[in-house]
């Protein structure tokens, strides 16, 4: 999405958990799936574990849900606290409790945090380009 847009040298992004359970593994196979269907391949990706130094590396920490953002918050440093952000800061689409967690549901509820995603993202870059200008 930010290649598409002309943001790919303004942006860097990776995602890690918050606890190391599946540190190293690839994604779900069914969310593995339902990206590709998208276009997305996440073959080559894998797991990370979050860590404090996080914070320093990045100019936005984003929590997909309030169990997310409750941990992170614990994690933050003070001086790093303005950089914790919510999904739903992002896009009105995303619930105020956050982005559910699909695992236990149905295909549907992948398609529906495939579509959470991209609007977080979206807005995400929206914001990246209105910071640059």
């Amino acid at each position: 999405m930010a290649a598409a847009q002309g943001l790919a040298d303004r942006v860097q992004a990776a995602s890690a958990g918050l606890e190391d359970w599946h540190a190293g593994a690839p994604p779900d196979a069914r969310t593995q799936a339902h990206a590709l269907r998208r276009g997305y391949d996440l073959a080559a990706q894998r797991a990370r574990h979050f860590t404090r130094r996080d914070f320093e590396c990045f100019d936005w920490v984003i929590a997909m849900d309030a169990g997310h953002h409750d941990c992170l918050r614990r994690l933050c440093p003070p001086q790093q606290t303005h950089k914790l952000r919510d999904a739903c800061d992002f896009s009105d689409r995303v619930p105020q409790g956050g982005v559910p967690d699909p695992y236990y549901g149905d295909a549907h509820g992948f398609e529906e945090v495939l579509d959470l995603v991209e609007a977080v993202c979206a807005g995400v870059l929206a914001q990246v380009r209105r910071r640059g200008d």
